[in-house]
């Protein structure tokens, strides 16, 4: 049995550790030998963490084309994988059983994370919204392109969550929680024209990207190239760029030669048993 999980997007711009969209970009996690393409995972991998700790027993393999800290859920997508493929190796492939088992998998998978926006889009699938240990899917009423803008340079979570303040004012809480608000209702009503006022934020992503100037200069040829919306792709470097699918090569083809495009879409199904 494999686990095939999504990669994801968090924060979107004002959603702070609660909102989280899953790409179409996926790793794979199994137990045994591992497969062409597939590398072993030792003990302390992310992936065999999160497998012993439902159980899971023998040996944890990991393939996987999501970039190592570039801000798209490596973390989270393989532990989310480690712990789906512990379930499968007890209770076999059956997807109402996993179905079943979410909200149970979501719990752990945010404990060893440490929050719940990306792991949540890698289990559940879709544009999700999560608080107080529950995970909803917010309704999409169209499909975009996502276009994501990967640097070279890498950004340690930790760190960047270290560097935010312990304490935000009245207004900024309000502006986020306002543009929370606005950002699921136009993504449920197809309303496009206020995704990029949706997904401005006062919290986190301004700090971010001032330690990220090739980050920012992307995000601004990606606005400046028509986009709906962009935003700090989770701690970043990565920009996501949210489109009009045919204008998605296009996008892509303005943004900064100092980074790689992936022409992604928004993956639905979330993490699901193989084999």
């Amino acid at each position: 049995m494999i686990a095939r999980v999504p990669a994801s997007s968090a924060n979107l711009g004002p959603g702070f550790d609660t909102l989280g969209l899953a790409l179409t970009l996926h790793a794979e996690v199994g137990a045994g030998d591992p497969p062409d393409g597939a590398r072993a995972a030792d003990e302390h991998h992310p992936a065999t963490v999160a497998f012993r700790r439902l159980g899971g027993e023998g040996p944890v393999w990991v393939r996987s084309p999501i970039p190592v800290g570039r801000g798209m859920g490596f973390s989270g997508a393989v532990r989310v994988g480690g712990l789906v493929a512990a379930h499968a190796q007890r209770h076999g492939g059956d997807a109402a059983a996993l179905e079943a088992a979410l909200p149970a998998l979501l719990a752990v998978a945010a404990e060893l994370e440490g929050h719940a926006d990306n792991v949540a889009a890698s289990l559940y699938g879709g544009v999700v919204a999560t608080a107080g240990g529950r995970a909803v899917q917010v309704p999409l009423s169209f499909d975009p392109a996502m276009v994501m803008w990967v640097p070279a340079f890498a950004t340690s979570t930790d760190e960047s969550r270290s560097s935010l303040p312990a304490q935000v004012s009245m207004a900024d809480a309000v502006f986020n929680v306002g543009h929370v608000a606005l950002l699921v209702a136009a993504l449920a009503a197809g309303d496009v024209a206020a995704l990029r006022t949706a997904t401005d934020d006062r919290l986190h992503q301004a700090r971010r990207l001032a330690a990220a100037p090739p980050s920012q200069a992307a995000l601004e040829a990606a606005l400046s190239a028509g986009a709906w919306a962009a935003w700090l792709s989770g701690s970043g470097p990565t920009i996501a760029v949210m489109c009009a699918t045919d204008e998605a090569e296009r996008i892509a083809a303005a943004l900064p030669a100092d980074g790689h495009t992936k022409l992604l879409r928004i993956d639905h199904a979330g993490a699901v048993i193989e084999g």
